[in-house]
This record gives C-alpha cells, structure tokens and sequence, in this order.
C-alpha cells in the first residue's frame, strides 16, 4: 500500500461518495453509476483509482463486475494516523 495513492484516491469528494455507497455492501459498476450524473467512463475512471490504492476490490460474476471496500488499507491509514496524533 502506498500512502500517496491512498490519499490521493480519498482526496476526491466522487470517490469519497463511492466508498460511502460500498459502506452498504457490494455494489456494481452500473448501481454505483446510477447515483452520479457522469458518464459511465469517468466513473470506471473513479473506480480504477480506488482499485489502484487498494481501497477497494472486484469480483467478476458472469457479465458483472461488483466492487466492495477493502477494509485492511482503510484500517492501516487509521492506524498510522492515530499514532502520529499520539493515540495509543
């Protein structure tokens, strides 16, 4: 996991929505599409981003590609952050 791609990926409020949205559960290319007014490549564009910084992951079913949130990198960056603000 690299930090720059992590953060670089969150700094995006589209992403940032579509990580919320995985929150509820695994959701398609095409249900993640329906909540934003862009084209169906821009958000391929979002999602390959946060593939990119392993904050998520797909599964291929059939002609579906579904997306959920990858947790251990979202823990990894809590933790980080929790000790350079002097949590224990």
């Amino acid at each position: 996991m690299s930090f720059a791609e992590t953060f670089k990926a969150l700094s995006d409020p589209v992403r940032r929505r579509i990580l919320e949205l995985l929150k509820e559960g695994r959701l398609s290319a095409g249900d993640i599409a329906g909540h934003f007014d862009m084209t169906q490549a821009t958000v391929s564009y979002h999602l390959k981003t946060l593939k990119q910084a392993d904050l998520i992951r797909e599964t291929r079913e059939k002609n579906f590609i579904f997306y959920e949130l990858n947790l251990t990198v979202l823990e990894e960056v809590m933790v980080w952050l929790s000790e350079l603000k002097g949590e224990s």
